[in-house]
């Protein structure tokens, strides 16, 4: 008997057909001769509305109560969820994130786990239960506030439970069939990967590919988790997402090798700011980036100009996610006079395109066909950053899409089959 962590995202129990498919597949598994521990997501937009009822009745609603708010949506989840499952002739119990033994750090709204007690999950399913645990959500250590974990939780709750509980894999069950070359909403050709790496899926996700979040995938390797990426429409093999490509895994399919390039991923979500006129001398961009860390801002893309010879003064530019832009120029605006740039500037109509794959450290030319297919497209780049296994670049929102479709089809990534087939409609 193995224990399998599922992980159902907010598309896949959006109503309550939905939940009853759910758990049917969830009771499949469970006859199947496994232990199941499920993590489950707020219904639909649930999460959505509620951060839109909040915005009604507070313009800056106080963080503890905000984290109290948030985790009702997997709460009813959860509950529901169980009851499905009990209505198919099988025990199922529900548990919150701190009766599942979630602990994390003091951060309301963006809480990072740091360490999992599962111990009446353990014994819940040793009892013959289905354990459903309320992703997205902890308890601090200190205080004992229930605290939430920001975009990607639930993913992240379940990676950590799997680690945990050391089970033999955490399946995400989402409304695509798995990791897509491209997101296919926006390239209709993309192909579905088998199997990816750590590596290549953590550049993916840090650079906007929505269907596994990056701190998910960041605990998995850490623990060496294997995820299966599948959608909860279809009864489709999905994406394997491990260390190494695995020659058989559970349903019989062998590992594929690693493709040169992964895929493309893009991002609408970030913010350029300039800070413009900085006296060229050291110590100064120290103090820009210390103003915005210590208003617990994480910054992605940076580019420092060349400073001009007549005024020793230089530009430096960087992205952040939109939701931070303001918090990000008060903290500036701060520093101007100890400092001594000349003003700032704020753009939040960019997109983030990227090139990913572990191919492009010993294939020369990558780097040459990607600017090459951007401007085949007419697309402008603004900024330009590189690691070994990735291209990223900045330009305009409004040619994103054009941009991800032309850097996709030159690099030979379009799939020859049907179009790719997002059941829910989001992506997740």
């Amino acid at each position: 008997m193995g224990l399998v962590v599922q992980k159902y995202g907010g598309s896949s129990v959006a109503d309550a057909e939905g939940i009853k498919r759910v758990a049917k597949r969830i009771v499949d598994a469970k006859k199947n001769g496994n232990q199941v521990v499920v993590v489950v997501s707020a219904m639909g937009d649930t999460t959505d509305e509620l951060i839109d009822l909040a915005g009604q009745v507070s313009p800056i609603p106080a963080g503890r109560e905000f984290d109290m708010l948030l985790t009702a949506g997997e709460r009813i989840s959860m509950a529901l969820l169980a009851m499905a499952i009990k209505n198919l002739g099988h025990e199922a119990q529900s548990f919150t994130g701190s009766q599942a033994g979630v602990i994390t750090d003091s951060v309301h709204n963006k809480a990072r786990i740091i360490d999992v007690t599962p111990g009446r999950i353990r014994t819940s399913i040793d009892e013959g239960n289905v354990a459903i645990v309320a992703g997205f959500q902890g308890v601090s250590q200190e205080g004992k506030n229930i605290t939430t974990l920001g975009r990607g939780g639930s993913d992240t709750t379940a990676v950590a439970l799997a680690a945990a509980l050391d089970a033999e894999v955490c399946e995400i069950y989402t409304d695509v069939d798995g990791v897509f070359t491209a997101d296919p909403r926006v390239v209709k050709k993309a192909r579905k990967i088998d199997w990816i790496s750590f590596e290549d899926m953590l550049e993916l996700a840090s650079s906007g590919s929505k269907v596994l979040l990056h701190r998910c995938v960041e605990y998995a390797r850490r623990y060496n988790i294997p995820i299966h990426v599948r959608s909860s429409f279809s009864g489709l093999q999905g994406t394997w997402v491990s260390n190494e490509p695995i020659e058989k895994n559970q349903q019989g399919e062998k590992g594929v090798e690693q493709a040169i390039i992964s895929g493309v991923a893009h991002d609408t979500s970030e913010a350029k700011i300039t800070v413009v006129g900085v006296p060229d001398k050291p110590g100064e961009a120290a103090k820009i980036f210390r103003a915005v860390a210590d208003a617990q801002i994480n910054l992605d893309m940076i580019v420092q100009n060349v400073s001009a010879a007549s005024t020793g003064l230089t530009d430096i530019s960087f992205t952040l996610p939109k939701t931070e832009g303001r918090k990000a120029i008060d903290a500036l605006e701060k520093q101007k006079a100890s400092v001594g740039f000349d003003s700032l500037r704020y753009d939040d109509q960019i997109a983030k395109i990227s090139l990913v794959g572990a191919g492009m450290k010993t294939n020369p030319g990558v780097t040459a066909g990607f600017f090459e297919a951007l401007t085949d497209a007419g697309v402008n780049i603004e900024l330009i950053s590189t690691s070994e296994i990735r291209i990223s670049v900045v330009t305009r929102a409004d040619d994103v899409n054009e941009a991800v479709r032309a850097v996709h089809s030159a690099f030979g990534l379009d799939s020859d089959s049907d179009e790719a087939v997002v059941y829910g409609g989001t992506g997740r």
